[in-house]
């Protein structure tokens, strides 16, 4: 093992182990400051790569600075995502920093970053017509901020081709660490009553992660359980603040996990023989995945998973049309053949959710059953509710269609105090809530990104001959779309986590791709 890479090693691990013992109260929380320091200098002084790696690796265990009793919920991954981006931007002494600016953003190579200009000066005009200012301005530089990382990833990916390979790898310790944490939690749930749980997980580690404001709101929203009358279970959300971006993190880094696992098997080359081949153990951390997504109990997630069908369907027309060559389509519907994997995982689940957690028994063992029905079901409190979200963005965005009512004040077109922002007030659709904030003309740049941006996933996936890399962009081409589908129904996706690790895959996905091999059919 590289020294490098020895050194990452050890302090993701005393980050990591140091974290979770400050999460769950072993250590006192202003220990999280020095183990800050720890990291800091790390990413300072080691390879610019690597400290990306670091990035990659503790993006969901990045906690939020007790800086402050009034002030403690500032992000240490915001604070390292400028350290490295300034890294980049200055590093090497041939070049000036505003040539590399210069080069970054030629409009007429990179559509998508004049997109993401334009869409970055209408949220800046939003800013002018936003009921709360501030509100608005904070949100701009959260997303900025939390972007950066994707421009480093995808310049460090140009330079290195072998560095797109280490981020795959590097994304997959995150994912199975905190699906791992997931299944700790839902074990103690038989261990103790719904008071203490509250206590441990809500005044304990939400608190310890991510500070007072927000343990404060996760306590009052309480989106940890499903109730159907008097039976009550746990939805899984691990170490992340909720049950909605916990799955959505899991989607995104499970293309990773598949590529580590499969991409021995894809060498075959037919479909048979890739069936009759058996993968890297890693292959069990698959179901792993897929049963957290599953208790979550996030419906959205769970219809998105049937979208998922169709989506598989629409791309093998693509790649008929297209002439794309037989290996990659048999490798294609071998990846997408995982995804019975995930249905059929709904039978484990099913006692689960029939369990007698929190020391209660159940009446009966419908719970699952009835929350799969309450997605149809129009009558159902929350989606009664979310209809009229949805008809109160609409009549938003009609009155206001050109820059919204101002990003980051949806609040305003609901009736509700700006303050609910923070308690994740929003369209319950991120289409809708693009266009009911900053306009419908930033809504259809948006929908151009995610456009472009699954354009370069195709490309990437017709031009990749390595194997981990071909597996990596094939599953992408259909768990990217999953969570699109599920963004139907959440904004999820302006969680820190979920936008950091999306920001990373963007980086990869958008990266200079090759030309497609001719067709050898």
């Amino acid at each position: 093992m590289k020294k490098g890479n020895l050194r990452l090693n050890i302090i993701f691990a005393i980050h990591t182990v140091g974290v979770l013992a400050v999460a769950f109260s072993y250590l006192p929380r202003w220990f999280i400051l020095p183990l800050a320091g720890i990291a800091l200098l790390f990413c300072l002084f080691t390879s610019l790569e690597n400290a990306t790696l670091f990035f990659i690796r503790s993006i969901p265990f990045f906690v939020a600075l007790p800086l402050t009793t009034n002030f403690d919920s500032l992000s240490f991954g915001r604070v390292l995502a400028v350290v490295i981006f300034l890294r980049w931007l200055l590093q090497g002494q041939s070049e000036l920093i505003w040539q590399k600016i210069k080069n970054f953003f030629v409009f007429k190579q990179r559509p998508i970053y004049l997109t993401t200009l334009v869409l970055l000066g209408i949220a800046i005009l939003s800013i002018l017509v936003a009921p709360s200012t501030s509100l608005a301005i904070k949100r701009v530089i959260y997303l900025f901020n939390l972007s950066l990382i994707g421009v480093v990833v995808r310049d460090l990916a140009i330079q290195n081709a072998e560095f797109t390979k280490r981020v795959v790898k590097n994304i997959v310790i995150p994912a199975i660490l905190v699906a791992l944490l997931g299944l700790w939690q839902l074990t103690s749930t038989y261990l103790m009553d719904i008071y203490q749980f509250v206590d441990i997980w809500g005044n304990g580690v939400e608190r310890n992660l991510f500070g007072n404001a927000w343990a404060d709101i996760a306590l009052k929203a309480n989106t940890w359980f499903a109730y159907f009358g008097e039976q009550l279970s746990l939805r899984m959300f691990s170490i992340f603040p909720d049950s909605h971006s916990f799955p959505m993190f899991l989607i995104f880094a499970l293309p990773a996990v598949l590529a580590l696992a499969l991409y021995k098997v894809i060498q075959k080359e037919s479909l048979r023989e890739m069936f009759k081949t058996r993968g890297r153990l890693l292959v069990v951390a698959i179901p792993l995945l897929f049963l957290d997504i599953i208790l979550t109990g996030t419906r959205g997630m769970w219809a998105a998973g049937i979208g998922s069908i169709v989506t598989i369907m629409v791309w093998l027309y693509i790649f008929r049309k297209q002439g794309v060559d037989q290996h990659k389509k048999s490798v294609f519907k071998y990846i997408s053949s995982y995804l019975a994997v995930f249905f059929l995982l709904f039978f484990v689940a099913y006692p689960i959710f029939a369990s007698p957690q929190f020391l209660v028994s159940k009446l009966d063992g419908g719970l699952l059953g009835q929350r799969i029905h309450s997605i149809i079901n129009l009558g159902e409190t929350s989606n009664s509710r979310r209809l009229e979200i949805w008809r109160d963005s609409i009549k938003s965005i009609a009155k206001h269609p050109l820059l919204g009512v101002g990003i980051s004040n949806f609040p305003v077109i609901v009736g509700e105090d700006l303050a609910k922002v923070k308690a994740g007030s929003s369209a319950h659709n991120l289409y809708l809530h693009i266009a009911a904030e900053m306009g419908v003309p930033a809504l259809l740049l948006a929908l151009y990104w995610f456009w472009l941006l699954l354009k370069s996933c195709y490309q990437r996936f017709r031009g990749e001959s390595d194997p981990l890399l071909l597996v990596y962009f094939g599953a992408s081409l259909i768990f990217i779309v999953w969570n699109l589908f599920y963004l139907l129904t959440d904004v999820a996706i302006f969680d820190e986590r979920v936008f950091l690790l999306f920001a990373v895959i963007s980086g990869l996905i958008l990266a200079p791709h090759q030309k497609p091999r001719e067709n050898k059919n």
